[in-house]
């Protein structure tokens, strides 16, 4: 069996992303008032900052940072995605080790989780958020795509309404390059 490691530092910030088990889903936007919910709750139950968060389809990316002498991230994911599944009412395929463990196989059963290095890391990860939805294809501009950080960080004045900066894509060894 194999033993997932993660580097949980208490008040770190963190990079997300979390999966439906279906990748051909819509379920994330067609539910996100559920969605907003469940995270609302979780957010109630063990609070965190949420630094950067966009919702697709099939999955999404969040940057949080846990309170001072907090690391448990990983409760505040178990919590979020059951809530989404209890509310929505829906399953997914569910193997033999998923029913065994009363997982209803709607999501993914690991996520990606990145912890923020620096201000350089943090900022890629930021914009990376912002700018999925163009990397996908959904939108041209960053702000078109209704469910994400970006229009809080507009009107908060963090970053420009018109921003079209470089969109990221995060390898798998953490290391960056930029699409042009």
């Amino acid at each position: 069996m194999p033993n997932y490691r993660r580097l949980r530092i208490p008040g770190a910030s963190y990079f997300f992303t979390v999966t439906l088990a279906d990748r051909d889903s819509r379920l994330l936007i067609e539910r996100i008032d559920a969605l907003r919910g469940a995270y609302l709750r979780t957010a109630a139950d063990l609070p965190f900052h949420c630094d950067a968060m966009v919702v697709l389809p099939d999955h999404l990316h969040a940057v949080w940072t846990l309170p001072p002498g907090d690391s448990d991230f990983p409760e505040r994911w178990r919590r979020l995605k059951a809530r989404f599944t209890r509310e929505v009412g829906l399953a997914g395929p569910q193997s033999a080790s998923k029913r065994g463990k009363r997982e209803r196989g709607l999501w993914q059963r690991r996520y990606w989780e990145h912890m923020i290095r620096n201000e350089a890391d943090y900022r890629v990860h930021v914009e990376y958020c912002w700018g999925n939805p163009v990397r996908h294809g959904y939108v041209e501009h960053a702000s078109e795509w209704t469910f994400s950080s970006i229009h809080r960080d507009i009107r908060a004045g963090k970053v420009d309404a018109a921003w079209a900066g470089n969109v990221p894509i995060l390898l798998k060894n953490s290391k960056i390059r930029e699409d042009r």
